[in-house]
Order: C-alpha cells, then structure tokens, then sequence
C-alpha cells in the first residue's frame, strides 16, 4: 500500500497522522510530496491519497482511521 500525503495539507494536523502510519502499519509506503495537485480538497481539509484513490475526512483522527480501513 502507498499512502501520499500534501506536505501544504499539514496545516490541517496531518504530521501526527504521517507519523502514526510510519509507527503503526506495516508494509506502507509513506510519501510527503511538496503538492499532490488537489489544492482544493487540501484547502478544505485533511486528506491523503491511498493507493492513488483520494481518501478526505473531517479530523486527522478521522483520516487515520479511513486509511486503516482500506488494510
């Protein structure tokens, strides 16, 4: 599995959830990218590309857990 991260999205939170995905999952691939190219779902709030397929949530919390739903 290849997770994506916007490195602008972390204004919403996201380094906690970066971090938590590096110490809990394995077999992930955890990318930090300077722009993703979905500035205005980054905007709006936090999200992450799982396996190239937009993943969007409300809370970092939120995105965390939706992430480990596709495991």
């Amino acid at each position: 599995m290849e997770i994506k991260f916007c490195e602008n999205n972390y204004t919403h939170g996201i380094e906690d959830v970066v971090n938590k995905i590096k110490e809990q999952l394995e077999n992930v691939t955890v990318e930090v990218e300077s722009c993703l190219g979905y500035c205005g779902d980054c905007a709006v709030g936090p999200f992450a590309l799982v396996d190239d397929e937009l993943v969007q949530a409300d809370t970092p919390e939120e995105l965390l857990e939706e992430i480990k739903g596709y495991l």
